[in-house]
């Protein structure tokens, strides 16, 4: 999923202060390999991380846009300093995941968080889970990259996957929500290889933040998670992606909608049906989700982590 920044936000909050949490952690930097469409052989690709903290967390998300971060922050300070705007949206390249997937260490509990709009500012909704994944582990080994693996399989999300993992990094974690090996995931697809991820890397992170420089010049972190059963959370993101901006139209008013942006091309009625398009292109290009839908889950109690009891 793309998180597809406003540059509506960039304008107005620019000239904001951006604050840096206080924590260290490990960045592993994974390529994932992925079939965005069922019925297209066509792949694509993306580098994704997994920061493990020291506060006993780790957090997945894609890395695009935080990959731009030193360019982002030249660009910003020198509107800082001309006091001249500039439309960013034809520098920034967008992510192909939106998502982030937290890990609270060490009983794994995942939560999964995604971004919508609220009027416009941006917020957060997520859910919780607890899955349990059945391991088998098996003899063969193999090197990948410089890591020495060893192989599992299991099940999950309506998949068969087989993982690489390495005892030799003292972390039982991986991509996306998988976890719960004597060691960090090195590699893991699934059957049908329609995703792939294959570590590449990784560095220490000082003073580290999991928002991008941009994220937190725009004041767009999102706040506060609003934590909700999975099937409303679905529910609540798939009204999200067919109308992004419901919340903010009653809000433009013609008078809104007339007004040029500083530095841009166009009025606040041009940006919004571009980004509008950008939302709704995206989403109708992804229909190979790595997960299917809640109501079509049927893996185990695990899956059903969260719901709401049945009346």
């Amino acid at each position: 999923m793309k998180k597809l920044f406003s540059i509506f936000l960039i304008a107005t909050a620019v000239f904001a202060n951006a604050q840096d949490a206080k924590e260290t952690a490990n960045r592993f930097f994974y390529e994932l390999n992925f079939k965005p469409k069922k019925d297209s052989t066509k792949t694509d690709k993306v580098i994704t991380i997994l920061d493990i903290t020291d506060k006993n967390r780790s957090v997945y998300q894609d890395y695009t846009i935080i990959a731009q971060d030193s360019i982002m922050k030249l660009e910003i300070e020198a509107m800082q300093k001309s006091g001249q705007m500039k439309d960013l949206s034809k520098l920034i390249k967008m992510p192909k995941l939106s998502a982030r997937v937290y890990k609270t260490y060490p009983t794994m509990k995942i939560q999964f968080v995604e971004k919508i709009t609220s009027g416009f500012t941006p917020a957060n909704i997520g859910y919780v889970e607890e899955p349990k994944f059945a391991w088998k582990i098996l003899s063969d080994k193999q090197k990948i990259g410089e890591y020495n693996t060893q192989k599992a399989t299991t099940e999950f999300g309506g998949r068969k996957w087989t993982a690489w993992f390495s005892s030799d990094i003292p972390f039982q974690d991986g991509p996306y929500k998988f976890s719960g090996l004597p060691g960090l995931i090195v590699k893991i697809e699934d059957e049908a290889k329609d995703y792939s991820w294959v570590l590449q890397g990784n560095k220490k992170i000082q003073d580290y933040t999991e928002y991008s420089y941009i994220e937190n010049m725009m004041q767009a972190k999102g706040g506060k998670v609003n934590e909700m059963p999975r099937d409303k959370f679905e529910k609540k993101f798939n009204e999200f992606k067919k109308d992004p901006f419901a919340t903010m139209r009653p809000m433009l008013t013609k008078e809104i909608m007339s007004q040029s942006i500083p530095g841009m091309d166009g009025t606040v009625g041009d940006m919004i049906k571009k980004q509008e398009k950008q939302y709704k292109d995206f989403f109708k290009a992804v229909d190979n989700e790595i997960e299917p839908a809640y109501g079509a889950l049927t893996v185990g109690e695990v899956e059903r982590t969260g719901t709401e009891k049945a009346k």
